[in-house]
């Protein structure tokens, strides 16, 4: 970027009196591309825990407050393995209304939020063993729904500002807690809707015709066995690194005149015209504690007791007992070819109905060895 001037006079004296004719031009160095900074955070972007103060209270009037919370949000229960309340939402007990709109490729439903549990081997039906990663979905409630012509993001995409202006935005909450240890206006997120503070939010992109009403619950049934999902944690935070074991580096030789330099990165400059650093050279530095997004994880047992997801491989992000989002892949080859459920699964008590395997999944349940008789 440049700028112009007109003619311009120096006053100098008379002797020394010089005149410039034509424009003079210098050069502004502001990258033309610079993104303006966040000026804004998005509605549910509050305050969340609340200074720990001493409030004196007796004992009766802790159990007052108890019991004022139990009256209008329910009794503490423990749900699908999650301790939790027995919310008296009608949503809760009631099946989702079906949708009239027929579900499409082009449609984008929500996703759900999960705790990474560890990992467990599994068995297919040949006999190999592999290891899959359970995904527990913590007491997941549709909290509010945002339509596409009043969701304005914090940050718009540069490159191409339509992107992702057909789609609305969900808000699911995770593990109900008790609404003393939160702010006040956290609160206030979930008073209209009759619901338990959540301890954790989530924000998902849907379509119009995919939205669901404050307070369904979204259950691990979202997913069928067979399904690839992406996986986005928070990996595990290893400080700082050296290239070896942050970018798998070999190393240098062990012996043969190499001294002090069995780890290193060796040579990361050039000569000449190039005589700098590139950026994006692999060089040691922070690992981990970045968000990342596993993709095309497959589902391959779900058990619908307790809300757990058995996903094949031990790729995805995060340590054990960290929270992950789960989404329909956007993997071209892996999304679905036959219709999932839309806007999402019922609420079913089936108590048949455990767990789900995929086809070629051993299960537990059946016969490992059988014996014939001799004839």
């Amino acid at each position: 970027m440049s700028k112009i001037m007109k003619r311009t006079v120096f006053d100098f004296p008379a002797s020394l009196r010089i005149t410039f004719s034509g424009p003079i031009v210098y050069q502004a160095r502001t990258a033309h591309n610079v993104r303006a900074p966040r000026i804004k955070y998005p509605l549910w972007y509050l305050q969340r825990e609340r200074a720990k103060d001493d409030q004196q209270l007796t004992g009766d009037n802790r159990s007052f407050i108890k019991e004022a919370v139990h009256d209008k949000f329910g009794m503490p229960a423990v749900i699908h393995g999650i301790s939790t309340y027995d919310l008296k939402s009608p949503l809760r007990e009631n099946s989702v209304e079906c949708t009239n709109v027929e579900w499409n490729p082009k449609l984008q439903r929500t996703g759900l939020i999960a705790r990474k549990l560890g990992n467990y081997p599994m068995w297919l039906n040949n006999g190999k063993s592999v290891l899959t990663t359970l995904l527990q979905v913590i007491d997941n409630h549709v909290i509010k729904y945002i339509p596409p012509e009043e969701f304005n993001p914090p940050r718009k995409p540069y490159s191409c500002p339509n992107h992702k202006k057909h789609l609305g935005c969900l808000l699911v909450g995770a593990e109900s807690a008790d609404p003393q240890y939160f702010t006040k206006q956290y609160c206030g997120l979930f008073y209209r809707e009759g619901m338990m503070p959540k301890k954790y939010l989530g924000r998902f992109m849907i379509s119009p015709e995919a939205a669901l009403q404050p307070g369904t619950p979204l259950l691990a049934s979202h997913f069928q066995p067979g399904d690839f999902i992406d996986i986005r944690g928070k990996t595990i935070d290893r400080g700082f690194q050296g290239v070896m074991k942050r970018h798998g580096f070999h190393g240098m030789p062990a012996t043969h005149g190499v001294t002090k330099s069995h780890r290193r990165g060796g040579n990361v400059g050039h000569g000449g015209e190039k005589g700098r650093i590139f950026p994006g050279t692999k060089m040691p530095g922070h690992m981990g504690n970045r968000y990342r997004l596993h993709k095309g994880a497959e589902i391959l047992r779900i058990n619908h007791k307790y809300n757990v997801i058995w996903v094949k491989g031990v790729a995805s992000p995060g340590e054990t007992n960290s929270i992950v989002y789960l989404y329909d892949t956007i993997l071209p080859l892996r999304k679905y070819k036959t219709p999932p459920p839309f806007p999402t699964s019922k609420v079913v008590d089936d108590d048949q109905l455990i767990d789900s395997y995929k086809e070629d999944v051993y299960k537990f349940t059946d016969q490992t060895i059988t014996f014939e008789e001799d004839k």
